[in-house]
C-alpha cells in the first residue's frame, strides 16, 4: 500500500509593524501571499525569488522583512 504525502512549508514575513505576508512551498513552487490579501501574489521558482517578490510588494522604503519558518 502506498500513501501520497504532501509536504508544505510556510514562512511568515515580519516587518516593522508585524506580519506582512507569507511564502508557502509546495510542489508548484513558492507562493507569495501578502497579509490581508484575498489572493496570492504569484508562484515563484525559488525561495530567493519569492522573498524578493514579497519585498517588492511592501511599502516603498520598508526594511527587508524577517522570515520565520513555521
Amino acid at each position: 500500500m502506498s500513501q501520497a504525502t504532501t509536504t508544505r512549508t510556510i514562512w511568515v514575513a515580519f516587518g516593522a509593524s508585524g506580519v506582512v505576508g507569507t511564502i508557502r512551498k509546495d510542489v508548484d513552487g513558492y507562493t507569495v501571499t501578502m497579509a490581508g490579501a484575498e489572493a496570492s501574489a504569484g508562484v515563484y521558482p525559488s525561495m530567493d525569488v519569492a522573498k524578493s517578490a514579497l519585498y517588492a510588494r511592501m511599502r516603498p522604503g520598508s526594511d527587508w522583512p524577517r522570515f520565520q519558518e513555521h
